[in-house]
């Protein structure tokens, strides 16, 4: 026994302490597990007691590199450090940790609490200089160690990844043949799903649209199991939307070889813990890529494009986002010069007309007013006659292109269904002779392949009844005088695109195809809004479209009605007028037929004056008739009001009182009963 060892030591616990980096050390090299185990009879030689022994094998199959998911080793430094160890025991003292901090802190904690370490080389007391001298080298040779170790497995696999020679699990779709070369999966259902959904992205634009129709027409898409029993089975399933992301964004499919799309990166969690992130870098920052590396199921073109639209398709103020539901076509395009952010578009009830609007600046704090918001129904207006003008010499080709692909569309999705029926098919023949091989007498196996093969042939007749469901509901039929309709309804392009069968979201995938982004300026002092088109090929234009009018406008009486007011009410008087303008078939601005009010109040508001007609020699008007009397006019406006005069005393509009001896005996009456014209009154000669 060590002199090293003092009853100090013995009266205190010993640890031994168990480790392996991985679970395929820890199956595969169990020579090294039983050596470690062998350290408790090792403690027993040197004076500890069976009850006195604690064995920490916990953390087997756990990476040494750090230490937040080593429970047994956190178990051990705090019990370390609260003096209950006296020793630890370790195949070699460097499998303790990895971690310089994590070994530093060990040695530490044991050298201030008298703690002994023991591997097979000897027995070392950290609060010794010498012997933490050697523990120190020993740890830094360990992490050395595994410096040098990572460095060449890195370069060895790096090297051979710049040949394209590195193997890795493949995505689906493709196998490696005898030579491990990478070539498509002879499975034709395989290759005919994955071809699939490259083509219904190309018609949707979106990797949702892609999940969705694969859910709308009950079709399945294959995945391929690693490990276990299943390991290298293919698995049909239903499609969701980051598998869709992934094969869209996987290079592999554009048959090129890549290496080094990710970096991890190591960080400190609130908790004090490190966790691993996974960075996906951008393709100029991929360690490797060989173009042409395979065959593939689309163009690095094609490719490229996509991870494009995917892109466009986040929402973020940067990108135009996805095609959505509503209708402001323009949705994603519009830049604001202003702050040079992308307009939201909203909808306004109850007709649900969008709206575009930029609020960035508000939003973020820097102004309290938005930087420009329109309606949108003339902007989408006048950019969707400019597309249909553009789009007319292409328009029949147009017609004829997509009539073949929805045949195309519907030939695929139909051998589809059958292949799927033909692997079932395969799956139920497979599973009978499997039965009918089987030995009757072997009851067991027996009944286990019968169950087996009836649920073979359910599920083969549950496929054939979804695929007649599928053929009355879906399939396409199509006589020839429909396509020849369809054909001539091309030839007038504007009736398709206005048609209320065409979706909204159609022609914001038309518009996206020829438009790049819109840069949108207003100018309020001209009334209109100035649009900077950048079209997809490069070529820019400009646009001005007027403001949509307001309500007072759009209800206000054109010019050309009230020049013809004026002309005849210099001659005529209202009800003549209205009789003239309505035996014209003239409309007021609300498309209302004139009455003698609405000319009163155009005469009004555009001070047109009123024509007076000849009057007799016993007519006056109220001023002259006030001035005869020596009252205001407001006492006669007084007495007609309150029906003091007779009807046969005046005319009306304007008023005209018929000065005879009967009137000018009223008008005497009324002033000597009104005490305060009798105040006022002064003596007017005739």
């Amino acid at each position: 026994m060590s002199q090293k060892i003092l009853e100090s030591h013995l009266s205190r616990s010993a640890y031994v302490y168990l480790r392996q980096s991985t679970m395929g050390q820890v199956k595969c090299n169990q020579e090294s597990t039983q050596r470690q185990y062998a350290l408790k009879n090792k403690a027993l030689s040197m004076g500890w007691g069976d009850n006195q022994i604690k064995i920490l094998d916990g953390d087997l199959g756990i990476s040494g590199t750090q230490s937040n998911n080593r429970e047994d080793f956190k178990a051990l430094v705090a019990d370390v450090s609260m003096k209950k160890v006296g020793s630890v025991f370790a195949l070699e003292a460097s499998r303790l940790s990895r971690s310089c901090a994590d070994w530093h802190r060990l040695l530490e904690l044991c050298s201030l609490t008298g703690t002994l370490i023991i591997d097979e080389d000897g027995c070392y007391d950290p609060s010794d200089f010498n012997d933490q001298l050697l523990l120190n080298m020993k740890g830094t040779m360990s992490y050395a160690e595994l410096h040098f170790i990572r460095a060449r497995l890195d370069g060895g696999r790096n090297n051979k990844a710049k040949k394209g020679d590195l193997r890795s699990l493949l995505p689906i779709g493709f196998v490696y043949d005898r030579e491990k070369k990478t070539i498509l999966d002879p499975d034709i259902q395989i290759r005919k799903a994955v071809q699939l959904l490259f083509d219904v992205f190309d018609e949707c634009g979106s990797a949702f649209g892609v999940m969705q129709y694969f859910v709308n027409h009950n079709l399945q898409f294959p995945k391929r199991a690693y490990g276990g029993l299943w390991n290298g089975k293919i698995i049909w399933g239903a499609l969701n939307h980051s598998r869709v992301v992934g094969i869209l964004r996987n290079p592999s499919y554009a048959g090129a070889y890549a290496y080094g799309k990710c970096r991890y990166e190591k960080r400190m969690t609130s908790e004090g813990s490190i966790k691993t992130d996974v960075n996906h870098l951008p393709m100029e920052s991929w360690k490797v890529l060989i173009k042409d590396h395979h065959e593939g199921y689309v163009s690095w073109d094609k490719h490229l494009k996509n991870r494009h639209i995917l892109e466009n398709n986040r929402t973020h103020e940067k990108s135009t986002g996805p095609v959505r539901k509503g209708e402001g076509l323009l949705q994603g395009l519009l830049i604001c010069k202003i702050c040079g952010h992308r307009l939201t578009v909203s909808y306004k009830l109850p007709d649900m007309t969008p709206a575009y609007q930029c609020a960035w600046r508000k939003r973020n704090g820097i102004s309290h007013e938005t930087c420009m918001g329109i309606k949108g129904v003339s902007l989408d207006k006048a950019v969707s006659e400019r597309i249909l003008e553009i789009m007319k010499p292409v328009q029949l080709n147009i017609a004829v292109e997509a009539l073949e692909e929805v045949e195309r569309r519907e030939v695929t999705l139909n051998n589809q269904w059958l292949m799927r029926i033909q692997r079932a098919e395969y799956e139920a023949n497979l599973a009978q002779r499997s039965y009918e091989e089987v030995d009757p007498s072997n009851r067991l196996v027996a009944a286990t392949l019968e169950k087996k093969w009836n649920d073979a042939l359910e599920n083969l007749a549950n496929s054939r009844n979804e695929y007649e469901c599928y053929r009355e509901k879906n399939t396409l039929h199509m006589t020839t005088e429909q396509k020849q309709q369809i054909k001539e309804l091309a030839e007038d392009l504007p009736r398709l695109w206005n048609a209320p069968t065409t979706q909204a979201r159609d022609r914001k995938r038309i518009l996206r195809l020829l438009i790049k982004d819109i840069t949108i300026e207003r100018k309020n002092e001209e009334r209109n809004v100035v649009l900077y088109i950048r079209w997809q090929g490069g070529a820019t234009e400009e646009m001005r479209v007027p403001f949509p009018l307001r309500t007072f406008d759009k209800y206000r009486t054109p010019k050309e009605i009230i020049e013809i007011i004026r002309k005849l009410a210099m001659n005529y008087t209202d009800e003549k007028i209205v009789d003239h303008l309505n035996a014209q078939g003239l409309k007021s601005g609300k498309g209302n037929a004139f009455t003698v009010a609405s000319v009163q109040w155009i005469r009004h508001k555009n001070s047109i004056p009123f024509c007076h007609p000849p009057r007799a020699k016993d007519e006056f008007g109220v001023p002259e008739v006030a001035q005869k009397f020596g009252i205001s006019p407001d006492a006669i406006y007084y007495w007609i009001k309150h029906n003091l005069l007779k009807e046969h005393q005046i005319k009306r509009k304007p008023y005209r009182i018929i000065l005879d001896s009967e009137t000018e005996e009223t008008f005497k009456r009324l002033i000597q009963n009104s005490k305060l014209l009798q105040k006022r009154i002064k003596e007017v000669p005739l």
